[in-house]
């Protein structure tokens, strides 16, 4: 098939319904979504709620708990937890995963960091990574601060983890397939051997297979992405008014849509490409949490909202579960919303409050 052309609507509804943010919620709970979405990043953030529970409500709507996710992780063990320290188009950061999908990345996971720096360091400390290995072997799953730090050469960085050389032998580890998250105490993860915890008989794909594959996956859940995030998935696209190369997964196109409203978290993945954003969807868009309160246009959490196939404004919210409200502060218009659009908005922020058992309490 050669190049097909789509229209800034199709495409956005092909984006819409591959996120699976269309009318019809999907069916099958907590792991099926995962499964098609590739991951759910993890963010310690809960001002309005974790932003993995906020991305599972969005799709699944009010019948997802948050105790869902724990329990496929923690005792189906039919999700895992992973930092993705080595994957160029997927960020850094603390992620849920299907196991499903573990056979297509322990190839590259074996294989040790691609980083220079990460790959010296776990060669100056041998003893020390078996140090970790067996201490987990006789006493696992353990927390971090509950394992001796007999480093023979500290981790030196710019950033918080200086010097925090358990928890970055941990991760390198577990970015090798050696060790995994078995669980988690609060905030805080407990570790174990990899062994203990994903299921045994794997038939790993080799890296050469298992890259196309996991780009084809990626292109399912985004629909239409630029090509350095999917690769040769999918098929070349242009899309009408932009002069950028697309990569487009044809069993999206030409399917009827349905629109609803939504109320997104900041990590979803249907913003998380602003030149795709920008281009398809028009919408302006950053992460305020970081910034001077003054400075901020929108909020410190604020919520990007969706309605049908169009980002049409910011939710500005925090929960305060102590007071039993989520407490609006502003609902930041893009363009002015008609009856019916503000309707949707103030239903969806309804359903939000409600799902966590809080009431509205407008500023």
């Amino acid at each position: 098939m050669g190049i097909v052309t789509l229209d800034q609507e199709e495409a956005r509804r092909i984006a819409v319904r591959a996120q699976r943010l269309d009318a019809a919620h999907p069916s099958g709970g907590i792991v099926p979504l995962v499964e098609h979405l590739t991951f759910l990043q993890l963010d310690p953030t809960a001002a309005v709620a974790p932003s993995a529970d906020l991305i599972a409500f969005t799709r699944l709507g009010p019948s997802y708990r948050p105790e869902h996710l724990a329990q496929a992780m923690e005792e189906d063990r039919a999700l895992y937890e992973l930092k993705a320290q080595d994957d160029p188009v997927q960020p850094p950061f603390a992620m849920v995963r299907p196991v499903s999908d573990l056979a297509l990345t322990l190839d590259r996971m074996a294989r040790g960091p691609i980083h220079a720096g990460w790959r010296a360091w776990l060669e100056a400390n041998p003893r020390f990574r078996q140090d970790v290995l067996d201490r987990l072997r006789d006493a696992g799953p353990l927390l971090s601060k509950d394992i001796p730090d007999t480093a023979q050469v500290p981790w030196q960085s710019s950033g918080w983890t200086h010097e925090k050389n358990v928890t970055h032998m941990l991760e390198l580890l577990q970015g090798r397939g050696e060790v995994a998250v078995a669980g988690r105490i609060g905030r805080q993860r407990t570790w174990d051997l990899a062994e203990r915890i994903y299921p045994s008989g794997i038939e790993v794909v080799p890296e050469a297979e298992a890259a196309p594959l996991r780009d084809a996956r990626r292109l399912r859940a985004l629909g239409i992405a630029r090509p350095q995030l999917v690769g040769d998935a999918g098929i070349p696209a242009r899309i009408e008014g932009s002069d950028r190369e697309w990569r487009v997964d044809p069993a999206g196109i030409g399917l009827p849509f349905a629109g609803r409203t939504a109320l997104l978290s900041p990590f979803d993945r249907l913003i998380h490409d602003r030149v795709r954003t920008q281009e398809l969807f028009g919408f302006e868009y950053l992460l305020e949490m970081y910034k001077p309160a003054a400075k901020r246009r929108w909020g410190y959490f604020a919520l990007p909202i969706l309605h049908d196939d169009r980002l049409v404004g910011k939710l500005d919210a925090t929960a305060d579960r102590t007071a039993g409200v989520l407490r609006v502060d502003a609902v930041h218009e893009d363009e002015p919303f008609g009856p019916a659009v503000g309707d949707d908005v103030d239903a969806a922020i309804a359903e939000l409050a409600e799902w966590q058992g809080l009431t509205v309490e407008r500023r």
